[in-house]
């Protein structure tokens, strides 16, 4: 069994919402409707767990979950105050069926299920322990002081975004999980937690639209690029 969790439990301190940023309006409903439909409509998808703020629990089941017609939804729980610990509430609740388990930010609503499948497809082809969707750097990138003078140009080569889904042998994300909790390590991604552990994982190239909303301005990217696929049948 393939399960996903989707992580949607920040404070949305950036973005300006104290509800956090997973309700705010996209494309004529919430942005986690948008995230949670492209793994409901995923066909290597076998069940869903939604982590969310733990003062939206129950307007993500009316406004979301329900709105989408989510069948796979099998649990919705809050998060706690890192997203490594909201991660672990997922796994918690996670069927022990599920040998494999894509995590996904809640506030990248441009997944598309092939995309999904992929990530999946190749996972279950390897012997690796986790694939994570990304795409090479390709700007310039430079390193700074604290006075933002430029003190080197850093060589991109071999360099890649992380982005979401991250796949992961569901045993490893979990090893990596309980070591993290007891050393207290926090991570920006799961992928760093399974590395840290002796995991092997691999980067998946990915379309760079799959952007995580993270300030107002995304949002209107997204809203467009949701408009255009819509009306084109996807961002070119």
């Amino acid at each position: 069994m393939r399960g996903a969790i989707i992580v949607a439990a920040g404070t949305g301190e950036r973005f300006g919402r104290t509800d956090g940023k997973q309700m705010a309006p996209l494309a004529g409903g919430p942005m986690l409707a948008h995230t949670l439909r492209a793994f409901e409509e995923c066909a290597a998808v076998d069940t869903i767990v939604v982590v969310c703020h733990p003062d939206s629990v129950e307007e993500c089941r009316e406004l979301v979950v329900r709105a989408v017609d989510a069948l796979k939804v099998a649990a919705i729980v809050p998060g706690g105050p890192t997203r490594r610990s909201s991660v672990a509430a997922g796994l918690a609740v996670l069927p022990r069926e599920c040998g494999i388990v894509a995590v996904h930010d809640g506030a990248r609503p441009l997944i598309e299920p092939g995309t999904i499948e992929s990530a999946f497809g190749l996972l279950e082809s390897s012997s690796v322990d986790g694939v994570v969707v990304g795409h090479p750097v390709v700007d310039t990138l430079k390193m700074t002081g604290p006075d933002a003078r430029i003190a080197a140009t850093v060589d991109r080569s071999g360099l890649w975004v992380a982005q979401t889904p991250q796949v992961f042998r569901t045993d490893a994300l979990k090893r990596a999980h309980a070591r993290a909790e007891e050393s207290g390590r926090e991570a920006t991604d799961d992928a760093a937690l399974v590395e840290d552990d002796g995991g092997a994982v691999v980067m998946l190239r990915g379309p760079r639209w799959n952007l995580k909303v993270t300030v107002p301005e995304d949002l209107e990217v997204a809203e467009a690029l949701l408009s255009r696929r819509a009306g084109k049948g996807g961002p070119q």
